[in-house]
């Protein structure tokens, strides 16, 4: 529930709870008072007229290549009148005059030179994905086609779009905040149930309106804040310490749940990554190709034939999986073998989920299984953050009994055959146990994003400082300071505080015509 002025504990007359109002309008558009003017805070994205661009911009927005269709889009105040220079429709009518969200069958047309039948879509701002006029040329998608038309539009006036720049207008014209914007890339990167999941929910507003709910009830404080700093001499206070140390414990839950989130997520975005590891030739290869059900990885009985790492990825239950075939380790006097085994330590250190997979073959030998355990520990101690899990393979040859004792052992075994494909689902759902997917099946708000997971940190350690300030009875305009540093922060994931240089790092890393 948002904070109103009067529930906050503004004891106060309608004067004074008009200029209550006043301050958080002040806030809300970034003006700084006199009592901030020591803060510097870097350039404030509000959508300002000399900050939205005007030229009319061009793109291919399918996949380049040649394909049955491809769409061809632009934006841009002259977007339509551009594109009616070079179409003409078969129902001999104007499409500068023509509703939006239409659908026009015509040729794109240079003189008397027609180069294609095509469909042309109209969307006029500000309903369009841009917020300005937009066109859809859908042509055959021959990459001749493609490039005829593109430069036709080119000398017509348009320019040529540079990456994302359809998705930085659409957050510019207020039709997606920063958050969503990133969702948009990330969408198109799903390749997984999980990260489309995780994706959608931001791209439709569920991470930014969490985020938009904490800043409005924030900033309703900090506007009371503040009117205690223009009547200091009257010593009064307008905002209730009680209420708003509340406040403060649940903002930090909802910013310590998103931080805790961002392990499960930025996995999940990335695909989680497992290396196989082990002696050569124990079966690393042959558990990679039943894992993914494909030749893969170079299989044979010499020792030392996988010399580098092989990664691949595999879907489970809508969660990636990137599975790293690593090196055999052991000792070696083969300077490439020995490289691709150096490899095999650095892909350890980059796995989340360590396979140590054993030769089944080789647990009936005297000693054996107690030289296993003391290697198992190693492992352990190594790797203590590392999620561990023992494969011994080839089960076919261990007798029942032998494979009881194991179990009751060794724990977090599973016995295997690769080459018989034994036991590879069961490895499947132990793989699945390892992600914490209870936010997912809850649709809870999951941070997959780096620039958010730092911004939540830096919010978080403001609202600290805050609290710490109301137990040491600190006074109100240094109170204020930490305020407005938190709501600084809530406002860089959602766009209200962004620069150039930031726009440009998010942004240059869409495909061009999205």
């Amino acid at each position: 529930m948002l904070y109103s002025m009067t529930s906050l504990g503004l004891r106060c007359s309608k004067r004074i709870r008009a200029v209550a109002f006043d301050v958080k309008n002040k806030l809300l558009k970034k003006l700084p008072t006199s009592n901030f003017q020591l803060l510097t805070f870097p350039i404030f994205a509000n959508k300002t007229k000399n900050m939205i661009p005007h030229e009319t911009i061009v793109a291919l927005a399918t996949p380049s290549g040649a394909g049955a269709i491809a769409v061809i889009r632009l934006s841009g105040a002259n977007a339509i009148t551009i594109a009616a220079e070079v179409f003409e429709s078969v129902s001999g009518k104007d499409i500068t005059k023509q509703k939006t969200h239409t659908i026009h069958l015509g040729h794109i047309v240079d003189g008397s030179k027609v180069y294609d039948q095509v469909l042309l879509s109209i969307f006029k701002g500000p309903n369009s994905y841009t917020g300005e006029n937009v066109v859809e040329i859908s042509c055959h998608g021959s990459v001749f086609i493609q490039q005829q038309i593109i430069q036709l539009l080119l000398r017509k006036g348009a320019k040529m779009a540079q990456a994302g720049e359809f998705t930085l207008r659409a957050f510019l014209n207020a039709k997606l905040d920063l958050s969503q914007a990133e969702a948009v890339a990330d969408l198109i990167a799903s390749d997984n149930e999980a990260s489309h999941q995780i994706a959608m929910q931001q791209m439709r507003g569920g991470f930014s309106n969490e985020i938009a709910k904490l800043r409005e009830e924030l900033l309703n404080f900090a506007s009371l804040i503040e009117l205690e700093l223009d009547f200091a001499e009257e010593d009064v206070e307008f905002a209730d310490r009680t209420a708003f140390y509340e406040l403060l414990n649940r903002i930090e839950f909802v910013l310590k749940r998103l931080i805790d989130s961002f392990a499960v997520g930025n996995v999940i975005k990335n695909g989680i990554p497992v290396a196989i590891v082990g002696e050569p030739n124990v079966g690393k290869s042959t558990l990679l190709n039943a894992l993914l059900n494909e030749e893969r990885a170079i299989v044979s009985d010499i020792a030392g034939t996988t010399r580098d790492t092989i990664e691949d990825e595999l879907v489970i239950n809508g969660i990636g999986f990137r599975f790293i075939d690593t090196a055999g380790i052991r000792e070696t006097k083969d300077v490439v073998e020995s490289i691709g085994i150096q490899k095999t330590f650095e892909k350890i250190e980059q796995a989340q989920v360590v396979l140590f997979i054993l030769d089944g073959s080789g647990m009936m030998e005297a000693g054996s299984l107690e030289a296993v355990k003391i290697e198992i520990e190693r492992i352990k101690n190594q790797y203590p953050q590392k999620a561990l899990l023992t494969l011994i393979n080839k089960k076919d040859l261990l007798p029942e009994a032998l494979q009881a004792e194991l179990h009751t052992e060794i724990d977090n075994l599973l016995l295997i055959s690769a080459k018989n494909n034994e036991g590879i689902d069961e490895l499947k759902n132990e793989l699945l146990s390892f992600v914490n997917t209870g936010a997912l099946r809850n649709n809870e708000t999951i941070v997959t994003n780096s620039r958010h997971y730092d911004s939540l940190l830096k919010a978080l350690e403001e609202i600290q400082k805050v609290k710490w300030g109301l137990d040491s009875d600190l006074s109100s305009d240094l109170i204020a300071i930490d305020i407005r540093t938190a709501l600084h922060y809530f406002g860089e994931i959602t766009g209200e505080v962004t620069n150039d240089e930031l726009l440009g790092n998010i942004f240059a890393n869409f495909c061009i015509g999205k």
